[in-house]
């Protein structure tokens, strides 16, 4: 800490325009007569507060940690006026790992698929949906903000954020361009199938539901890369099974896929067995070739 930075006062300040920042909305609320938008404005605001309680938790559990790790527990216990079991218990962080993802918020993004009907229509299939939200789950658990957006049928800008692409080439180009990028694995279209081809060796991974005998299992690629100085996790099933078996396994071996990798960019392909959206297991099939 600085020796000549008053942190008591800056803290102070800030709590202060916090609280009358708070107690301005609550007097703006008690000044509306119809009960009606009073109730509609006291719901926006605690909306808004739980909001900033739960980034302000995640915040506080961070910092903690990295006090803890620079001045010891002892004195972070001492400042904060509580006891070194209690600094421990909030300090505890398991989510180290998080950096996988990237450092704050992340989006993830999602296939729009056409349903032809009577008309051609965009959809979101039932896999995608269930992908994004094992996905946000993941996500949350690790103290990072979730933004969900959608991928166009002829999306191909790559992104300007931290992002999980949830997305075949078939799907968007941007698949196919995330995928220009990988000197170990890529996804090739052959007799109307698609496959997961070792570049080194030509070796071919197809579905086993594409098999004469189709069994309830797909295979997936995943992928972690830097895109413009962000990170990109890349997600991409056979079919869209796959996806979520390759979501599965990421909830279930982050941290020993992140103990092999760390944040180096590599690609691997990953299995799954499954009984309609229930994914019954899932595991690394080959890989992860370290790029």
């Amino acid at each position: 800490m600085s020796e000549d930075f008053d942190y008591e006062a800056r803290v102070a300040e800030i709590v202060g325009r916090f609280q009358a920042a708070g107690a301005d909305a609550m007097a703006a609320a008690k000044d509306l007569d119809d009960p009606l938008w009073r109730t509609r404005l006291t719901q926006e605001l605690f909306g808004v507060c739980q909001a900033v309680g739960t980034k302000s938790t995640r915040l506080r559990r961070r910092s903690m940690a990295e006090a803890v790790d620079a001045h010891g527990n002892d004195a972070v216990a001492k400042a904060l006026r509580l006891t070194p079991g209690r600094v421990s218990q909030l300090a505890n962080d398991p989510a180290k790992h998080r950096v996988f993802f990237g450092s704050d918020t992340v989006r993830v993004g999602y296939p729009l698929r056409q349903l032809s009907t009577d008309r051609e229509r965009p959809m979101i299939a039932a896999e995608d949906a269930a992908t994004t939200n094992t996905l946000a789950t993941l996500l949350e658990g690790l103290d990072l903000e979730v933004d969900r957006i959608t991928i166009q049928p002829g999306h191909s800008a790559l992104p300007d954020a931290d992002t999980i692409v949830v997305c075949g080439p078939k799907s968007a180009p941007i698949a196919a361009r995330l995928l220009e990028r990988d000197p170990a694995l890529a996804m090739v279209e052959d007799s109307g199938r698609w496959w997961i081809e070792e570049t080194t060796s030509s070796t071919r991974r197809g579905s086993p539901a594409d098999q004469p005998e189709p069994r309830k299992a797909d295979i997936a690629y995943l992928a972690r890369q830097t895109v413009n100085d962000h990170v990109v996790v890349h997600i991409a099933g056979i079919h869209s099974i796959g996806s979520l078996g390759a979501a599965h396994y990421l909830a279930a071996n982050l941290t020993t896929l992140f103990s092999t990798t760390g944040t180096a960019p590599f690609s691997a392909i990953i299995g799954c067995t499954h009984d309609g959206t229930n994914i019954l297991t899932s595991e690394l099939v080959a890989g992860p070739f370290l790029w």
